[in-house]
């Protein structure tokens, strides 16, 4: 265990190397999905572009552990905050639409690593009695990065190279701060990796935890890889079809912590279903967008916030029903299927843009609130009948 300095030390430069490389991310997201609007790609293309990232995430969710286990801890952040940078700067150097596919998914790949070993650091670093606020610090500032980039972005435009200009300076600047991480970091350890017998296990033991998982990543990460679209496709110009991420933070951020404190005092399992049929209720509102635009800005506050709930409630129970490596384990996989929503979304809500611009959206994602219902409900009855059976 680091001594109080080491670990003060860390803290700070987990915390703000974290902060300067999300707000970047989070700013070249859309500047790249409005830039490729503007080139003439449709909808569907954007909203495939948008899930290399989740699909990044996604392939080196079970592979980071055995990556930093490998790397070290240091190595593996540096690397995590590095690959990100060089993948701007390729961005700014060719155009062809291919290239920039490759370096999306790599930036994805290299977010994917920062989250589990970030994440880590942040937890072995800070002082056992204040651990879980400092941990819950931390996701606070994630979100509030979420909502600062694209503000920037706002603020210096998308024409020319000038807003890559600030993203390349944000990334760098998070890299330098993860510098000052001390050598007295210990290496990851094997409990970090979930083998794939692992993921079998985690989505028996919990299936209704993992089902608000995944509905949660289609509502507030998913969905927002595809707000800039939805933005445009209902009049919106570009700066404001771009502050439609922000209020989805916005509502994440908001959200979050009632969300946990309501966790504490009423049955979690019936707050996921209250969370999703509120969903479903507010997926069925939006087919007024084409007739009232001005919907999507409550609209997306609810599905951001609502989104963040359901994940928050899915790691609170996680929390509550596992210890040690088994709760690593289930994290883990909660992670994994927060982050295939996330990849599912963005292709699916694009081709709903393209081929049926009125209704396509509105049908989507009310089927798919409708469904993750109907997966939580069932995943909750199967429980119950284990539970039964093992009393």
């Amino acid at each position: 265990m680091p001594g109080a300095e080491s670990s003060t030390r860390g803290l700070v430069a987990a915390f703000s190397s974290t902060f300067f490389e999300l707000v970047g991310f989070f700013m070249l997201l859309p500047l790249l999905q409005l830039t490729l609007t503007a080139r003439g790609v449709g909808a569907s293309g954007v909203g495939l572009f948008t899930a290399l990232d989740w699909l990044g995430i996604f392939i080196v969710t079970p592979l980071a552990g055995r990556l930093a286990r490998f790397l070290g801890e240091r190595r593996s952040f540096w690397l995590s905050g590095a690959l990100p940078l060089v993948c701007a700067l390729g961005f700014v150097l060719t155009d062809a639409i291919w290239w920039w596919s490759v370096l999306f998914f790599v930036a994805g790949m290299a977010s994917g690593l920062r989250w589990i070993v970030g994440e880590a650091l942040v937890a072995q670093c800070a002082p056992e009695r204040y651990r879980g606020r400092i941990v819950g610090l931390f996701q606070t500032m994630i979100g509030v990065t979420f909502m600062i980039g694209p503000g920037v972005l706002v603020l210096v435009g998308t024409q020319g190279t000038q807003p890559f200009v600030v993203v390349i300076a944000l990334l760098a600047l998070g890299v330098a701060c993860s510098l000052a991480l001390p050598a007295t970091m210990r290496s990851a350890t094997d409990e970090d990796h979930v083998p794939h017998a692992g993921v079998r296990t985690a989505l028996r033991a919990a299936p209704s935890v993992m089902a608000a998982g995944f509905v949660g990543g289609l509502f507030e990460v998913g969905l927002t890889g595809l707000l800039p679209v939805l933005g445009l496709s209902i009049g919106f110009d570009n700066a404001a079809a771009t502050l439609l991420i922000t209020v989805s933070g916005i509502g994440s951020a908001v959200l979050m912590l009632p969300a946990g404190a309501l966790a504490d005092r009423f049955d979690r399992n019936r707050i996921a279903v209250v969370l999703t049929v509120l969903l479903l209720a507010s997926s069925l509102v939006s087919a007024a967008l084409p007739d009232w635009p001005w919907l999507a800005w409550p609209l997306v506050f609810v599905w951001g916030g609502l989104g963040g709930a359901l994940y928050t409630i899915a790691m609170v129970s996680l929390g509550m029903r596992f210890r040690g490596p088994a709760l690593v384990d289930r994290a883990a996989v909660l992670v994994m299927t927060y982050t295939l929503g996330g990849i599912l979304a963005p292709p699916l809500g694009g081709l709903a843009l393209d081929y049926a611009p009125r209704w396509g959206f509105t049908a989507l994602f009310t089927l798919i609130a409708g469904l993750g219902l109907v997966l939580l409900l069932g995943a909750l009855r199967r429980e119950a009948r284990g539970n039964s059976g093992a009393a």
